[in-house]
């Protein structure tokens, strides 16, 4: 196992993350998996024999418990084991049931600590914006959380790039100031390079990447003309993440399995090695319903790839460059700062305009 600086602070993570998204299996989770301890245990022991020292949750995952799971497997073991959870989405019908005001966040940390049978948590996000809350209320709670030794850590997730910039300047303190976001990016969904990419570099936040296999679908069990896989999440149902153009999914898929099989490996490790080249990337969080498929995705960390493989995946997903970064491409490359170029490298160094003002 590699390990890497969570941003800009003194905490090492492990490359690979694991996530427990697929523990418990309870409503609309049940088309991930649904792992009881048993199971759960056989794959959490396969990622701490590996050296995965962080694991993921949610309290929203299967309603709490996925949380009661993993607390019970790692009670009594988890001195040198990291934990993040998060808080935000709908836990009740009531008004304040969901949301970052600050009754809802203490309250949800409390809870979730009692799941996870944990004295702190050592990363909490914010799941996901919420705009009617003022960033000064979600911060000052989150520096109470921190202060009151309950939280270690705090970041967000699934931010948009303002909002990210909002929270961070108002941050009562250093302490509960966002030290990391956790994103969906994948060579499939690159969006996160026109802000979030260049934000992490700037302001020093780690990234951790969730989905990093696009729910499956850069793994290589689907095929261009075979239809959903059998068994997967997709062919139960599952919508996420929205793939727009689907023609452009395979063209991906179809250059991550020859480049595999000229290393002995499956479409889904050149993936995640692709994303561990990327700037500001921390760490993936990578789920399962085998121990074998973890066993598998650890091979991409050690896996290096060619520049030249590199640029034939960036060439087959790069996204257009849009307002105003054309304009900056063309005029502003000079002058460009390391939070620039983690957009703006991938791109050929060539005026944008006219027919090919889009790529």
């Amino acid at each position: 196992m590699q390990y890497r600086m969570l941003g800009r602070t003194g905490l090492k993570i492990s490359v690979i993350t694991m996530g427990t998204f697929t523990f418990g299996g309870q409503g609309a989770f049940g088309r991930t998996a649904s792992q009881g301890v048993p199971e759960a245990r056989k794959l959490v022991d396969t990622c701490l024999d590996h050296g995965v020292n962080m694991f993921d949750t949610a309290n929203m995952y299967s309603t709490g418990l996925s949380e009661e799971i993993l607390g019970e497997i790692l009670n009594g073991r988890d001195d040198d084991v990291l934990v993040t959870s998060k808080a935000r989405m709908p836990m009740g019908a009531g008004p304040n049931d969901e949301g970052v005001s600050r009754w809802h966040l203490i309250r949800e940390c409390e809870r979730s600590l009692k799941r996870l049978r944990r004295d702190y948590i050592d990363l909490y996000y914010m799941h996901e914006w919420d705009g009617l809350t003022p960033v000064e209320e979600k911060l000052a709670a989150l520096d109470t959380l921190i202060q009151q030794g309950k939280v270690r850590y705090a970041g967000c997730s699934n931010y948009s790039g303002w909002q990210v910039m909002k929270s961070l300047a108002a941050a009562p303190s250093h302490a509960s100031r966002f030290v990391a976001q956790q994103i969906h990016y994948t060579l499939e969904a690159r969006e996160a390079e026109y802000e979030l990419l260049p934000l992490s570099v700037d302001q020093g936040l780690g990234v951790q990447v969730w989905s990093p296999l696009a729910a499956g679908l850069l793994s290589g069990k689907h095929q261009r003309g075979a239809g959903l896989a059998e068994g997967s999440r997709q062919a139960q149902g599952w919508d996420e993440p929205p793939i727009r153009d689907m023609e452009r999914l395979w063209t991906i898929v179809d250059a991550l399995t020859e480049i595999g099989e000229a290393h002995g490996v499956e479409a889904a490790q050149v993936a995640l090695a692709w994303l561990l080249t990327r700037p500001a990337v921390a760490s993936l969080v990578v789920g399962g319903r085998m121990a074998d498929q973890f066993e598998r995705n650890f091979r991409a960390v050690d896996l290096v790839l060619s520049e030249e493989e590199l640029t034939r995946l960036n060439d087959v997903s790069r996204l257009p460059l849009l307002y105003p970064y054309w304009h900056q491409h063309n005029f502003a490359r000079p002058r460009f700062s390391p939070a620039d170029q983690a957009l703006h490298a991938d791109y050929p160094d060539r005026h944008y305009g006219g027919e090919d003002g889009l790529i």
